[in-house]
């Protein structure tokens, strides 16, 4: 490792002031930071403390976190597809289990060749043209990206939403670290409202045809490929998946948001490594588990309204969302006080959005970007107030 060390750090003069490759050198600093811990410190008089951790390594802890939401994933899609074509009639044997996870590999891996293409391309011409260190925010971005989307979303969609998000949500707020809102989630809402069929009904969420040629087929009879929440908020339930199908995640969903196993073995990790706040997710749980329990208490007979508070918390994208998106430090609440009010405001909107909206029946999305947009404010109030607790006491 120490010679290829050298060889790189050879190789890297060139991309220094005066050398042949001067006006590359965002992209060598990019690797370079990547695959290398920095052994340079600030320029500044005075004891320092030297830590190995930085953000990129922080980057890539989430990415680990992701990790087993995204091979569950490939296993959902590709036994959605079995289940549906009727190739499951007679049981998951073990030829079965691989072909499931070889279908959802083929299917999932252009999404993320499309999404950091997209979003690195744009990030690294960016940096070469302000002459900055390329962010390595979009590391986490690219790879959540494809797990919050429908497997049937065209890839030329994906590019787009991938462009408009780090364009219009990152780059023109400065980049990584001023950006206001999650940037995958304005993507999913590029997507959302600007191409609703494609995010939306029975067909985007299950693989019917083949992928890359590999393993057609037409859908049985009776089967749907819709999601309980949306089948819950059309009225049209026949029968609902028991709590632990819900939580071990095999039906219809969202590539990466089915598993309940699989969220909470990154949260583990998360919050082991110190990442993420365990105050905001406790904070949207309990909150959304509270109001959907009032609804189910006081609210109208509707099938949504009287799906019970604790099925609310493991369906749809509300778990991974409180795990992986709400927890983003940069569009989040900072303050300690600040984060339990950032999650309580999230938890509450993405229930009263579920019950209230049957044209939107997840809500999570809407949620976290309401929750991005009063951060600011929240950190603000608890900041002031603070002040002014103290001059009282002064």
């Amino acid at each position: 490792m120490e010679k290829f060390y050298q060889l790189w750090k050879k190789f890297g003069k060139n991309f220094e002031q005066g050398g042949k490759l001067e006006k590359l050198s965002s992209f060598y600093d990019a690797f370079d930071t990547f695959l290398f811990t920095p052994t340079t410190t600030a320029k500044k008089v005075g004891a320092q403390i030297h830590d190995g951790s930085d953000s990129k390594r922080t980057m890539i802890i989430v990415v680990l976190a992701l990790i087993p939401c995204l091979l569950f994933g490939m296993f959902n899609v590709g036994y959605q597809h079995l289940l549906a074509t009727g190739q499951l009639a007679e049981g998951l044997t073990c030829c079965l289990w691989w072909k499931a996870l070889g279908f959802g590999a083929l299917a999932i891996i252009p999404f993320y060749l499309v999404s950091y293409i997209v979003g690195l391309g744009i990030e690294f011409i960016v940096a070469q043209i302000k002459q900055e260190e390329v962010a390595e925010g979009y590391l986490v971005t690219g790879f959540i990206l494809p797990l919050i989307l429908p497997i049937n979303t065209p890839l030329w969609q994906v590019a787009i939403a991938t462009a408009f998000a780090v364009i219009f949500a990152k780059e023109v707020f400065g980049g990584t670290g001023y950006n206001i809102f999650n940037v995958a989630l304005i993507a999913r809402a590029f997507l959302f409202f600007a191409y609703p069929n494609s995010m939306t009904g029975d067909s985007c969420f299950v693989r019917l045809g083949s992928t890359w040629g590999w393993d057609g087929g037409a859908a049985v009879d009776g089967w749907t490929g819709a999601t309980t929440l949306t089948q819950l908020s059309t009225g049209a339930v026949t029968e609902s998946a028991s709590f632990w199908e819900t939580v071990n995640g095999l039906m219809p969903g969202c590539v990466g948001e089915t598993c309940v196993w699989a969220i909470l073995l990154g949260a583990i990790l998360l919050l082991a490594t110190g990442v993420a706040s365990w105050k905001v997710m406790v904070s949207i749980l309990a909150t959304a588990g509270i109001t959907a329990a009032l609804f189910n208490a006081f609210g109208s007979d509707s099938a949504i309204t009287q799906y019970p508070w604790y099925m609310q918390l493991v369906s749809g994208g509300l778990l991974f969302g409180a795990v992986f998106m709400a927890t983003d430090p940069v569009t989040g609440a900072r303050t300690e006080c600040g984060k339990w009010i950032y999650g309580a405001l999230i938890g509450f909107i993405v229930i009263l959005v579920r019950v209230l909206n049957p044209g939107y029946p997840e809500g999570m999305m809407l949620a976290i970007l309401l929750g991005n947009a009063f951060a600011p404010l929240i950190d603000w109030c608890v900041v002031r107030k603070n002040i002014n607790k103290r001059l009282k006491r002064a």
